[in-house]
């Protein structure tokens, strides 16, 4: 049976939690051990109190709940000071997004621990089903944060996404047409705003012309038809996603310096280093900062705003992984195609492709060929 320990997550405002009560009676029910840190569910409105009366035995510190797990579940990746709670055997399965922290990546196979990343689990179909929600949340608060910092007070253009009549509405602009990028617009429309969604995948155009009923603009390439859009738009939001890679700079400077004065950018790419060249990573508590006149919003966690929604959100999806890990610990990576490619660092080395070629390290053979 495992021993499964949830750390309070302390990235700044990070709010969410790995595990949710009934996540926890779950895991007791098969007869597992859950450690969790104290107060690591208040922010998410589960106390201490409640996860006992689930079965989970309260530490005091996250070096309790390391020191006594065989399984680490978290939300954000490990931060400076928790990397050396880890060490070799122990498996840690939380987002990692190891394209954007070279260093980060080498310290963490430095520890030997098997860091499994929810963002890089893919089904055979080309789904990502643990990052799926958190990016329909971001995708849904990008528009709402944009519309928010184009008011005048917050630095913005003074511009109401939808108008009103007599006025015309915003534009808002969005750079990827996956799940963010289609919750963007989802909201974006909901409030009336002109919604334009750039794209390279001429399937998914037209899947999305299909379900927006021609309301959204749906443009083919991102080049020079971006460098004439651009200029127009209120709110910008990078939506642009390759799996376990660094996001391409789609963005230039130029195409910033060309923007209104008060314009808004709201880079959700940003956990994998951003696709607006502009952009850097900012926090809940310093979220935004002007380059040429434009609002830049580069909150790296976003849906830790809303954390009551995002950590059941998260749960729902994470758990059944969860669950396989805790029964058969690293062996159930073998048996699981979609767990497999959540693999980014074994046995002190980083594994997975995209993640290694970002980082600038070799890439050693895939998981499971006997290596």
């Amino acid at each position: 049976m495992a021993k499964v320990g949830v750390p309070k997550e302390i990235k700044d405002n990070e709010y969410r939690v790995a595990i949710t009560l009934a996540g926890v009676k779950s895991l007791v029910a098969e007869g597992h051990t859950v450690y969790i840190e104290k107060n690591a569910g208040i922010g998410s409105g589960m106390t201490d109190e409640d996860y006992k009366q689930a079965g989970a035995t309260i530490l005091n510190d996250a070096a309790s709940v390391f020191g006594e797990s065989d399984l680490i579940l978290k939300v954000k990746e490990p931060q400076a000071q928790e990397v050396p709670m880890l060490r070799k055997g122990q498996v840690l399965f939380t987002y990692l997004h190891l394209a954007a922290a070279p260093k980060l990546a080498h310290d963490l196979a430095k520890t030997g621990a098997t860091c499994i990343a929810y963002e890089t689990v893919q089904l055979p179909n080309g789904q990502l089903p643990l990052l799926t929600p958190m990016s329909e949340i971001a995708g849904r608060l990008s528009t709402q944060i944009g519309a928010n910092y184009l008011e005048r007070p917050m630095g913005g253009r003074g511009v109401l996404l939808g108008g009103v009549p007599g006025v015309e509405p915003g534009s808002v602009v969005i750079i990827g047409g996956g799940v963010v990028g289609t919750n963007a617009a989802k909201i974006a429309l909901g409030l009336g705003a002109k919604t334009t969604i750039f794209d390279l995948n001429l399937d998914r155009l037209r899947y999305l012309d299909d379900i927006f009923n021609g309301q959204v603009r749906t443009v083919y390439s991102v080049g020079h038809y971006l460098e004439d859009v651009l200029p127009k738009a209120d709110l910008v939001i990078g939506a642009v996603l390759i799996p376990g890679k660094q996001a391409p700079r789609i963005v230039t400077k130029d195409m910033v310096k060309n923007m209104k004065k008060g314009a808004v950018i709201v880079d959700v790419a940003i956990d994998q280093g951003g696709c607006i060249e502009t952009i850097h990573a900012t926090t809940h508590s310093a979220p935004i900062y002007e380059v040429d006149g434009v609002v830049h919003y580069g909150v790296a966690n976003i849906p830790g705003a809303v954390p009551w929604t995002s950590t059941r959100a998260l749960t729902n999806a994470t758990m059944p992984y969860a669950m396989k890990l805790a029964r058969h610990g690293y062996k159930a990576v073998l048996d699981d195609a979609a767990l497999n490619l959540g693999v980014n660092i074994h046995a002190g080395e980083i594994v997975h492709a995209g993640v290694a070629e970002a980082v600038n390290a070799a890439i050693p053979a895939p998981v499971g060929s006997g290596k």
